[in-house]
C-alpha cells in the first residue's frame, strides 16, 4: 500500500473529505488529491500536520505498519505466519527462538565461507 492509499484510507475512516482535511492542514484540497492518487509526496512539515490531524504517526503514513512492510518484503506467507506466531510468545520463549535462528544462520554462513 502506498502513502497515497494509506492517506486516503485513514482520511475516509475519519469521515473527512479532501477539502476538510486540506483546511485542517492549511493546503488546498487538490493537493490532498495529488497525494492520494498522483503519487505526490508531502513536505516533512505537511506530513507532520497530516499525521497529527489524522491521529496516526508520520511513519505509518509513509511506510505502513510493520506487518505491511513485512508482507511487502517477505513473500513467503508461511514464514510470515510463523513470525506472527513467534511474536505472540512470551519474552523468554521468543528469545529462545531468536537464539535458535541466529545459531542456524551462523552455521549456514560458516558453511558458505568454508565452501568459498
Amino acid at each position: 500500500m502506498s502513502f497515497g492509499e494509506r492517506l486516503k484510507k485513514v482520511r475516509q475512516e475519519k469521515g473527512l473529505s479532501q477539502s476538510e482535511l486540506g483546511k485542517m492542514v492549511d493546503i488546498h484540497y487538490t493537493q490532498i488529491g495529488r497525494y492520494e492518487s498522483k503519487g505526490a509526496s508531502p513536505s516533512a512539515e505537511v506530513l507532520k500536520k497530516l499525521a497529527n490531524k489524522l491521529e496516526v504517526s508520520a511513519d505509518y503514513l509513509m511506510n505502513g505498519t510493520l506487518e505491511q512492510i513485512a508482507d511487502e518484503v517477505i513473500n513467503d506467507k508461511a514464514l510470515i505466519n510463523q513470525f506472527n506466531r513467534i511474536a505472540k510468545l512470551n519474552d523468554e520463549d521468543r528469545k529462545v527462538v531468536v537464539s535458535l535462528i541466529d545459531a542456524f544462520l551462523f552455521k549456514q554462513e560458516m558453511k558458505q565461507k568454508l565452501n568459498s
